[in-house]
């Protein structure tokens, strides 16, 4: 099972974000009644580590990442999100400050909210409230399969995990990565991720030319990653279906 196969199936969607598409249909045509519909090019920065949010997104497709830095080092993902989640959870606890650095991570069209609305809409529907705070579980499960993942496994195990997440937000095989932007993702060296790619194209399941990764073998890919990609489609299948 991937993240497109978990919950109601995309060409089935009633909208395309899939928090927004669990709600009842009288909450959910009134939430969307307060989004926007916006596109977001990559490298877009949508929130500041320490800094108010000014909107709520609910992605449609594409990818949103949460980019953590610590002084000395190299900036890293902690976070990918798509058409399942949402960034701004922080605002379900009350708290308009964001954790981490939000950037668009490939072409996003996204539901854009007003934190105010947001804030106001939590309280109207409660619907809304319940299926977030399920979705926050989800984040936090997810985190800390992630911590361990660095721990524990090797950049080749992770790049495919990454690998795997993000072709399930995207509707096509081919995904925009840098080795550099790659790097930056797993929070380790260019080198050690090319070093990884040059590994799964040796073994015919990416190819990789010019900024672009192709998926030509999508089970070897899964073979190759660690168990925390089933691991985390469990959590969302578990959790929000």
């Amino acid at each position: 099972m991937t993240l497109k196969e978990t919950g109601e199936p995309a060409s089935n969607s009633k909208n395309g974000n899939r928090l927004i598409d669990g709600l009842p249909r009288m909450e959910r045509e009134a939430v969307l009644a307060q989004c926007e519909r916006v596109e977001l090019a990559p490298g877009t920065v949508l929130c500041e580590a320490g800094e108010p949010f000014k909107h709520a997104y609910f992605p449609l497709t594409g990818n949103i990442s949460l980019v953590k830095t610590i002084p000395g080092h190299d900036p890293f993902e902690t976070e990918s999100i798509g058409n399942e989640g949402m960034l701004g959870t922080a605002l379900i606890l009350g708290v308009n400050c964001a954790p981490q650095r939000g950037i668009v991570q490939t072409p996003c069209l996204a539901l854009q909210m007003i934190t105010g609305e947001m804030k106001a809409a939590l309280h109207r529907h409660p619907a809304l409230g319940r299926i977030l705070q399920r979705y926050l579980y989800v984040v936090l499960a997810e985190l800390s399969q992630t911590a361990g993942c660095i721990r524990f496994h090797d950049v080749g195990n992770r790049l495919a995990r990454g690998l795997l997440l993000a072709q399930d937000r995207l509707p096509t095989d081919y995904l925009p990565f840098t080795h550099q932007f790659l790097a930056d993702m797993l929070g380790v060296q260019r080198g050690a991720v090319t070093i990884a790619a040059m590994k799964l194209q040796r073994q015919g399941i990416i190819r990789y030319s010019r900024g672009k990764i192709s998926i030509l073998d999508r089970g070897g890919l899964e073979a190759a990653s660690c168990g925390c990609y089933g691991a985390s489609i469990e959590n969302y299948t578990t959790i929000l279906s």
